[in-house]
C-alpha cells in the first residue's frame, strides 16, 4: 500500500525547513508557475526540471548539485558536494556542480543559506542543511520510483544513482524518475545518516575543480571577457582618509586606447580603455594632486608608541578571567615577563581585486570572485543607486581570498562607480598590485605582555595576558561587539567555545586595550589566532624553561581538562619523536591550539648554522576537526596554511611611512621559497561528534613551534617579527 502523502503549502513548508543555527529558510521545493527565477534556472539547464533547489538531474543521470559557498583552491566545492551526494546516494562519477547567484537566492527567500565563505564555516556551518537537501531529493526521487511501479516506498532503496524495489529486484534510474520528482511535494521530515553509514565523506575523493585547472579551462575574474568590455585600472590615495583634490585628464586623453578617465568616489581616479595595459598606462602618466589628510604624518613608530601605551593603560576589556591573578603572581615563588609584537600584513592574494560590471537605469550586473555573493550583491545594489531585485552577482572562482573578498567588497563598488558613467558598456576593473598592496584591510597590528607566575613546584599558578592593538569588528562590523568588547581579538585564549583556552591556569586574566591606529585591519586567514598562539605557545615555552621542565611535559600538566587537545599534541609529539635522539644539528618545538572547533598541534624541526641561516626541516602537524569530510583536501589545506603562516612568519610585514604602507609589490613583501618549505606530516584524526574548521586552525601552530625549535637552535627568544629583522646566529 503506498504511503499518503500530505498536501503542505509552500509557506509551510518553508516554516517547517528552517536551517538549523542559520536562520535560514531552507524551501526545497517551488512549483514550476510560482518563480521567475526558477523558470529560468530550468531554461538554463536545458528545461530540466530541478527536484530541488540543491538538485538537478538530468535524463543521462548527471547530478547538478548547486552549492552557495566560493572556492578559492581550499577544496569547499567538492566537500559539500560531498555532503550532499552522501544523502542523496547518487553515482559521484556523475556529479557535477554550478554556483547560485545570491540574486536567484533572494527571490527564494535564501534558499541556499549563507553565501558567506570565511571562518572556516564553508562545511562547518552549513552541513546540516546541506546534508537535508541530499535526502530530501533522495526521499522524491524514492517516492516517484514507488508511485511509478504503485509500491510502498518502504520497499524502496537508493543506490548509486539506481532506486530498486527490494521485493521484486526490480530497478530504475534517477535520470529517469527526475521529472516526476521534480512534481512532488518534499517530505517535511528527514532522517540523516549516522556517520557509522558513510560511504563517501570521510573519503578522500578526487577535486571537480582539478582538470579544468590543470588544462586551463577554470575562468577567474582577471580572464573574464564579455563582448564589448572596456578595462579599467584605478589609484587611490595612498594614505587611508585622504582625499582625490584634482588631475589633469587632458595629459592622456590621446594615449592609445584610452576612452574615459572618470573620478571614483571622492579619494580615487580611473582610466578606462580599450586594455588594462593601455588603462594603466596611462593612468601611471596621469597628474594627480592628492590631500592626504590628518593622517599625513602617521608612522609604524607612532603606531608602536600608540599600542605601548596601551599596555600599561588602566581601562581594558576582560576577554578571560579566573581567580586572582594580582595576588597569584604576588606571592609566586618565581615570575616571567616578556612582550611580543605583530605586524600589519597584507592578504597578497596572487590574483589582484577586480570586478566586472555592467549598469544601466533599469540593472546592474557583476561578475566577480567574491567569498560572499550576498555581501556583493548588497555592495553592487549600493554603488548602483538599484534595488537588489534589479542587480545581479554571478560569482567566479577565486585566485585567493584569505579574508581579503569577504566582509570588503571596495572593488565591487569602485566597478560599478566606473560602470555607472560608461552606461551599457562591460567594464572590468582590475586592480594593479600596487593598488593592491597599499589598500588592503591588513591584519591587524597588536602587542602583548605576559606574565606568569610559577610556584616552588614549577607549576604553573598565574598567567596576566594584556593585548594592545587593533579591534577588526570596530573597524568592520560594531554590531557584531558585546558592550563595547571585540571577542574576536581573545582567539585561541577564551573560556570556552570554539576558541578556548588550551589551558587550565587557577588565576587568569586575558584582556586588550583597544588602539585603533588608521590603516584599517581585516579578517585575514587565521584571523586572531595567529598571534595568539605566538604570544600563548611562546611564552608556555618561555615559563617551561624557566622552571626546567620539558615543554611537553609543562603543557600536558595543564591540559587535564583538554583531552582533544592533550591527544593531537601527544600525537605530533610522538611521530615527531619528542624526547627522543634526531638527526645532529636539528633542534624541536610544539606548539597547540583550539580555533574555529578543531584541536591542531604542531612540532617542528629546525636547525640554524653559525651564520644564522634558518633551516625548517619538518613540521608534523595533528588536526582534529570532528568530522573529517574528505581526509585527502585536509591535509593539502593544512600544508597550504603552512605556506600562509610561515611566509608571514618570516617575511610578513607592512610598515607605514607618511600614513601611507611601504610594501608595493613582491619585491618588497615577498613569500617563501619553495626551497624553504620544510616537510610537512599532516595526522587527521577525526573523533567525531562535532564539525570544526579546517582552512584556518593550522596556520597558527606553525610559527609557534618553529619559534621554539628556534630557541631550542639557538637560546633566543624571538619576539618580533618578521624572523627577517633577527639575528639567529646562536647565542
Amino acid at each position: 500500500m503506498k504511503k499518503e502523502r500530505v498536501n503542505v503549502s509552500r509557506r509551510e513548508f518553508l516554516i517547517h525547513s528552517t536551517a538549523i543555527g542559520a536562520g535560514f529558510a531552507l524551501g526545497m521545493y517551488i512549483s514550476k508557475t510560482d518563480n521567475t527565477a526558477l523558470a529560468a534556472e530550468q531554461a538554463a539547464v536545458g528545461d530540466v526540471p530541478e527536484v530541488n533547489a540543491w538538485v538537478v538531474i538530468k535524463p543521462d543521470d548527471t547530478v547538478v548539485i548547486r552549492i552557495a559557498r566560493s572556492e578559492m583552491g581550499q577544496g569547499t566545492l567538492t566537500g559539500l558536494a560531498q555532503l550532499v551526494a552522501e544523502e542523496l546516494e547518487c553515482d559521484w562519477a556523475k556529479v557535477t556542480t554550478e554556483h547560485p547567484t545570491p540574486g536567484q537566492s533572494l527571490a527564494r527567500d535564501r534558499v541556499w543559506g549563507s553565501f558567506s565563505t570565511g571562518g572556516s564555516q564553508g562545511i562547518r556551518g552549513s552541513h546540516q542543511y546541506v546534508r537535508k537537501g541530499g535526502a530530501v531529493a533522495r526521499q522524491m526521487l524514492i517516492e516517484a520510483a514507488a508511485d511509478d511501479w504503485g509500491v510502498d516506498i518502504e520497499e524502496c532503496r537508493a543506490v548509486n544513482s539506481v532506486i530498486t524495489h527490494m521485493p521484486s529486484g526490480r530497478t530504475t534510474t534517477f535520470g529517469k524518475v527526475a521529472t516526476a520528482a521534480a512534481d512532488l511535494i518534499p517530505p517535511l521530515e528527514v532522517e540523516l545518516k549516522d556517520p557509522k553509514d558513510w560511504k563517501l565523506i570521510g573519503k578522500s575523493v578526487k577535486r571537480l575543480d582539478t582538470v579544468d585547472k590543470l588544462t586551463g579551462k577554470q575562468v577567474f575574474g582577471a580572464d573574464l571577457q564579455l563582448p564589448g568590455m572596456l578595462n579599467a585600472a584605478i589609484k587611490a590615495c595612498p594614505v587611508f582618509g585622504g582625499k582625490l583634490k584634482s588631475f589633469d585628464a587632458d595629459k592622456v586623453r590621446a594615449m592609445p586606447g584610452v576612452q574615459a578617465v572618470v573620478a571614483v568616489d571622492d579619494n580615487a581616479v580611473a582610466v578606462v580603455a580599450e586594455t588594462w595595459w593601455q588603462a594603466n598606462s596611462a593612468l601611471n602618466a596621469l597628474p594627480v594632486d592628492w590631500d592626504n589628510g590628518p593622517n599625513a604624518g602617521v608612522s609604524s613608530e607612532t603606531i608602536a608608541k600608540m599600542l605601548d601605551e596601551g599596555l600599561d593603560a588602566r581601562e581594558a576589556f576582560i576577554g578571560n578571567e579566573a581567580g586572582d591573578v594580582k595576588t597569584a603572581l604576588e606571592n609566586a615563588d618565581k615570575s616571567v615577563r616578556a612582550t611580543y609584537a605583530y605586524p600589519y600584513q597584507n592578504h597578497a592574494t596572487m590574483e589582484p581585486m577586480n570586478a566586472t560590471a555592467l549598469w544601466t537605469k533599469e540593472r546592474c550586473e557583476v561578475w566577480c570572485p567574491t567569498q560572499n555573493g550576498e555581501a556583493a550583491l548588497q555592495a553592487a545594489a549600493e554603488a548602483a543607486g538599484l534595488p537588489a531585485a534589479q542587480c545581479e552577482v554571478y560569482k567566479i572562482h577565486l585566485g585567493g581570498g584569505f579574508g581579503r573578498r569577504g566582509a570588503f567588497h571596495d572593488f565591487v563598488k569602485q566597478a560599478v562607480a566606473i560602470a555607472k558613467q560608461i552606461p551599457g558598456t562591460p567594464v572590468k576593473l582590475l586592480w594593479s598590485r600596487e593598488e593592491d598592496m597599499q589598500h588592503g584591510h591588513y591584519h591587524p597590528i597588536t602587542t602583548a605582555r605576559l606574565v606568569g607566575g610559577l610556584d616552588k613546584d614549577g607549576d604553573l599558578v598565574a598567567l596576566d595576558v594584556r593585548i594592545s592593538g587593533q579591534s577588526i569588528l570596530a573597524s568592520v562590523n560594531p554590531n557584531w561587539m558585546r558592550d563595547g568588547v571585540d571577542m574576536f581579538v581573545f582567539q585561541g585564549m577564551m573560556t570556552e567555545g570554539d576558541h578556548a583556552i588550551s589551558y587550565s591556569v587557577p588565576n587568569l586574566l586575558i584582556d586588550h586595550a583597544m588602539r585603533n591606529p588608521h590603516v584599517p585591519p581585516g579578517f585575514w586567514r587565521g584571523v586572531n589566532v595567529n598571534q595568539n598562539a605566538i604570544y600563548m605557545e611562546s611564552f608556555i615555552d618561555e615559563l617551561a624553561h624557566a622552571a626546567g621542565k620539558d615543554a611537553l611535559a609543562f603543557r600536558r600538566k595543564l591540559m587535564d581538562n583538554n583531552p582533544k587537545g592533550l591527544a593531537v599534541l601527544n600525537a605530533v609529539a610522538e611521530k615527531a619523536g619528542w624526547g627522543k635522539s634526531v638527526n645532529e644539528g636539528v633542534y624541536q618545538g610544539l606548539a597547540v591550539c583550539k580555533a574555529f572547533a578543531s584541536y591542531v598541534a604542531a612540532c617542528a624541526d629546525v636547525s640554524v648554522d653559525d651564520s644564522g641561516n634558518l633551516k625548517i626541516q619538518r613540521i608534523v602537524a595533528a588536526t582534529d576537526p570532528g568530522h573529517a569530510v574528505n581526509p585527502q583536501q585536509i591535509e593539502a589545506q593544512v600544508e597550504g596554511s603552512f605556506v600562509f603562516g610561515l611566509s608571514a612568519l618570516l617575511y610578513g610585514e607592512c610598515t607605514v611611512a607618511g600614513g601611507a604602507v611601504e610594501q608595493q609589490n613582491f619585491d618588497t613583501y615577498p613569500s617563501m621559497l619553495i626551497a624553504e618549505m620544510p616537510k610537512v606530516e599532516v595526522i587527521v584524526m577525526p573523533s567525531g561528534g562535532f564539525w570544526g574548521g579546517i582552512g584556518e586552525p593550522t596556520i597558527a601552530v606553525a610559527a609557534p613551534a618553529v619559534l621554539n625549535a628556534i630557541f631550542a637552535a639557538t637560546g633566543k627568544r624571538i619576539r618580533e617579527f618578521p624572523l627577517k629583522h633577527a639575528d639567529l646566529r646562536p647565542a
